[in-house]
């Protein structure tokens, strides 16, 4: 056994390694149990705050919070996407004039808090009557963070490329964007695909923000829930069901991140003795694969 960054324990140290450990999990499961006698003491167990969820009128209350969040979350992120490709492009243009304004406002709306901006367009719309409801407040509220965010990650994926594979590929006469499209981007996306599926699971947590400017999404519907009183006010039962809810489906973006990664790595892969056809040229020079030919009359563009 033999380690690079850190000597390997010898027997005194994996002791008092394995104590450390058994005492971790000790604490670990002491408080679960705490927590667990305290929720019996407190009668959160009860069937009666329990009972409510049997019937068929709460289950589609649940299920009318869940769609209202996934329909907040899922055009806020399609919404940012297209916000994080404007601006990452901006950000690493050869135009000062474009890329300082577009440092600018990546750099603003990444420093205000999301619900600021919730506030900023729920309240606006009540003062000035901009037509807009709760919905586009959460919306645009997590569009321009969670789009500034990415913008960042976007930049910053493409810049950790290394150097000499965008200097190959202005060799063989690639124009700028060429090189960020076909060079660049792809390479770039393996990098940056658990940032972006982080960032993704922060955007669904946050819909759940919008409780608070009256949005009727799971949270809001959950705290209607628990204030019934014929149920014996059960908010602990309810949010525990929400909790499930959440970590599924943060659960599930995790597993098609996995699959993603999985399908972009084999992709690349080609098997043994397979042979691969020549690519024909196109008439504007360029291969089928995107293997560009010399241009050598090409410049840079943006």
């Amino acid at each position: 056994m033999s380690a690079v960054l850190y000597d390997v324990p010898g027997p005194r140290a994996r002791a008092r390694n394995m104590i450390l450990n058994v005492v971790v999990v000790v604490v670990l499961l002491a408080a679960v149990a705490w927590i667990v006698y305290r929720l019996n003491d407190t009668g959160q167990f009860q069937s009666r705050r329990w009972a409510q969820f049997q019937y068929k009128s709460i289950q589609e209350q649940l299920l009318t919070g869940l769609l209202n969040t996934l329909k907040a979350a899922g055009l806020a992120a399609v919404l940012a996407f297209l916000f994080a490709a404007v601006f990452a492009a901006a950000r690493i243009s050869d135009h000062k004039w474009v890329r300082v304004p577009a440092t600018f406002v990546v750099e603003l709306f990444r420093a205000i808090p999301v619900l600021i901006l919730m506030f900023f367009f729920y309240y606006g719309n009540l003062q000035f009557h901009l037509g807009l409801g709760p919905f586009w407040a959460v919306v645009f509220g997590l569009t321009l963070y969670n789009g500034s965010v990415l913008a960042e990650i976007f930049r910053a994926g493409i810049s950790a490329v290394p150097k000499g594979q965008r200097e190959a590929a202005y060799a063989t006469g690639l124009r700028k964007n060429q090189v960020v499209r076909l060079i660049l981007l792809p390479q770039a996306i393996r990098a940056m695909l658990p940032a972006i599926v982080s960032q993704l699971v922060v955007l669904l947590k946050d819909t759940a923000l919008g409780f608070i400017i009256t949005y009727n999404e799971l949270l809001y519907v959950a705290k209607q829930m628990g204030g019934r009183l014929e149920f014996g006010f059960p908010y602990i039962p309810t949010y525990m069901v929400v909790a499930v809810v959440y970590i599924g489906l943060c659960s599930l973006l995790s597993i098609l991140a996995r699959y993603l990664e999985g399908r972009t790595r084999r992709s690349r892969k080609i098997a043994p003795g397979t042979d691969v056809p020549p690519a024909a040229p196109l008439s504007d020079g360029f291969s089928r694969e995107g293997n560009a030919f010399p241009d050598l009359g090409g410049k840079d563009s943006n």
